[in-house]
């Protein structure tokens, strides 16, 4: 993972009187996904931000908020431990907690439309049935776009990732964009044979855009307690371990269709941003990074307004998928 920082409150409270200023951005980094306008292209992973975070950094100058997956009814989650460090990454197990539609609606996207800027609403489901019911309840929910998280395991087959069967994955959006007017964002697994085809299944759906991607599977072992480490034995993997694998994965995705794509998989630098660009993403999801450096987002954004500028870029959109092969 990256260098743990200094998070002692003395340290927070510059760095809250340093983000208080506004930012005037040299570089023009909006990026548009359908008719979903971002000022810039970098927002939270699903499950890696929420409210509570906010008094940690300026989350109005973010591109977008994305939610944490939401489930149709209240979810717990795993068992701990949730969470162990890996090389260069994260492993998680956390099994996705949902207050259920009702109580999200009502207590938990008020506090997201706070912030002032376009909230995404990250949608699972263990059944087919199950995502097209949430899509349903949050028919006048106020939100910018929908992720359709199909890396959620699909109980009506064996528990396999419904993102890793083209057909299903294709059931999945089509039902979702029959059921709403807003952008359907389709996150994919990394956990396939070919990402294109799945990103093809889920641009012929109607997605409006594809998430590439979510975490790799992995485990950790205590070797004094002869078990793993984690409650639920098996995790994802995340974080700079995974990202010249998403690159690739990005890259792959983005020849294989005409929509947006958005890259998240250990992006923790302006650097990494750009490069993600340059492979064909649009947007990019930050979201182990922050683990360490709640402030990772906007200080990107800072860093990456500066290294266009270094770089002579004056608008970002132009570099996206550029890189010479």
């Amino acid at each position: 993972m990256t260098e743990v920082q200094d998070h002692s409150p003395a340290v927070l409270d510059d760095r809250d009187r340093h983000f208080a200023d506004q930012v005037a951005f040299r570089t023009d980094l909006a990026v548009s996904m359908g008719p979903l306008r971002l000022a810039n292209p970098v927002m939270p992973a699903s499950g890696c931000f929420g409210p509570e975070l906010a008094a940690l950094l300026p989350v109005h100058e973010l591109g977008a908020v994305v939610t944490k997956t939401l489930f149709s009814q209240r979810r717990s989650g795993n068992p701990s431990h949730r969470l162990t460090e890996s090389a260069q990454g994260m492993l998680n197990s956390v099994g996705i907690p949902s207050p259920g539609s009702a109580d999200f609606i009502r207590t938990v996207l008020p506090r997201y439309r706070s912030f002032g800027v376009p909230v995404v609403v990250s949608v699972g489901g263990l059944t087919v049935e199950e995502y097209l019911r949430i899509t349903e309840d949050l028919a006048d929910a106020p939100c910018e776009a929908l992720e359709v998280n199909v890396s959620c395991p699909n109980l009506e087959h064996g528990g396999l990732a419904i993102g890793t069967d083209a057909s299903t994955v294709e059931r999945v959006v089509s039902g979702v964009v029959a059921r709403t007017s807003l952008p359907v964002i389709v996150k994919l697994t990394p956990n396939v044979t070919s990402i294109g085809d799945i990103a093809r299944a889920a641009e012929q759906a109607g997605a409006t855009a594809v998430t590439v991607a979510n975490t790799f599977p992995g485990m950790a072992i205590d070797l004094n307690a002869r078990s793993a480490v984690l409650g639920n034995g098996v995790g994802g993997l995340s974080g700079p371990a995974v990202r010249p694998m998403v690159l690739r994965l990005v890259w792959q995705a983005a020849a294989a269709v005409g929509i947006p794509v958005v890259g998240c998989g250990g992006i923790s630098t302006a650097r990494d941003v750009l490069e993600f660009v340059l492979a064909g993403a649009t947007a990019v999801q930050m979201g182990t990074a922050t683990f360490t450096r709640p402030y990772a987002m906007t200080q990107v954004l800072r860093d990456l307004d500066a290294l266009c500028g270094e770089l002579g870029i004056a608008r970002l959109a132009d570099e996206r998928g550029t890189v010479r092969i």
